[in-house]
């Protein structure tokens, strides 16, 4: 029996060995050259991950209420960069160095109703933000040459009225609510472009700059202008002197542009900051389209509770496609 069974078991080692050749290679390999291959396919795996992260999809976490109820402060959501063109990054990781990037062909265009995910262009006088690579999760509005306008509370794109999205959301009220819109001719002092007399309400027309459209520029409207224009060039260039207007120290009566923009609204209108209030966003600053939910739960509640975070998982919205 005992000579029998150690046949078995030397059949049984044989056979395994027969299937799995690397695994006995790999015990006969001194423990240091195992070390040595853990350490390169964890590499390998790393330059994987971070081409896939860079050049194809990521997921990004949204913290703000702005896009309710279409997408959900909690929820973790993938975002497709390749559609748009995705780009080699822009920084060095963990700093805000900026680094010369390159970006590949674009599938297509973001185009009206698109969520998008961009990079923020800081608030309407800035010429950058205070922390780079900020991303933000916002509806396409307008393309480039679209004029936007508002009228209590209702978008309109080149004189139509733009489609409502199926979450969309007024805390205020709409019109027929009780709850009045802010009127027309009630200035919000926050309001972009810097200087005129809406609101976010009502609103515009505001025709979207497009690659190579051409602007007056005079001292009445210059500072509607000045940020986007200094945000072009990178610097603080346009200056006033007297009743002249200077870019990059030659006296101009006109600009015209070198980017394509896009005007960006959350869905949960009363409560969104965008591009009323902060302005354009350029082509090359879009990062791609939020296209699944990936997860979502309660993030008010610290990791220090893991099981009550663990059950505040939404259910409903895990792999939830966004429109």
């Amino acid at each position: 029996m005992l000579e029998g069974s150690n046949f078995r078991e030397t059949l049984k080692k044989k056979i395994y060995n027969y299937f799995h050749p690397q695994e006995k290679e790999d015990k006969n390999k001194p423990p240091i050259k195992r070390f040595l291959e853990f350490i390169k396919q964890l590499f390998y795996a790393g330059i994987a991950a971070f081409f896939i992260i860079t050049f194809i999809i990521q997921n990004t976490r949204i913290p703000t209420g702005s896009m309710e109820d279409t997408i959900l402060v909690g929820d973790f959501v993938i975002v497709n960069k390749f559609i748009y063109g995705s780009s080699s990054p822009r920084y060095i990781p963990f700093t805000e160095i900026a680094l010369p990037y390159f970006t590949l062909p674009a599938i297509k265009e973001p185009k009206p109703g698109d969520v998008v995910v961009f990079e923020y262009p800081g608030d309407r006088d800035q010429l950058e933000p205070f922390e780079k690579g900020i991303n933000y999760v916002k509806r396409c509005i307008g393309l480039p040459g679209d004029t936007i306008e508002i009228i209590d509370k209702v978008v309109f794109v080149n004189g139509k009225e733009f489609w409502r999205p199926p979450f969309i959301k007024y805390y205020r009220g709409f019109s027929n609510a009780g709850l009045r819109p802010l009127p027309k001719g009630f200035p919000e002092p926050r309001i972009f472009p810097k200087g005129k007399p809406w609101n976010e309400d009502n609103y515009g027309p505001l025709v979207v700059p497009k690659k190579g459209m051409t602007i007056e520029l005079n001292i009445d409207n210059v500072e509607e202008w000045r940020t986007l224009i200094d945000r072009e060039f990178g610097e603080r260039v346009v200056e006033i002197r007297g009743n002249d207007i200077y870019i990059n120290n030659e006296k101009v009566n006109s600009y015209t542009f070198k980017k394509d923009y896009y005007f960006m609204m959350g869905d949960n209108r009363d409560d969104s900051l965008d591009s009323r209030f902060w302005g354009f966003v350029s082509r090359d600053a879009v990062i791609g389209e939020a296209f699944i939910i990936l997860f979502s739960w309660d993030r008010n509640i610290p990791f220090s509770d893991f099981f009550r975070l663990l059950g505040s998982i939404r259910t409903d919205r895990i792999l939830k496609l966004i429109h």
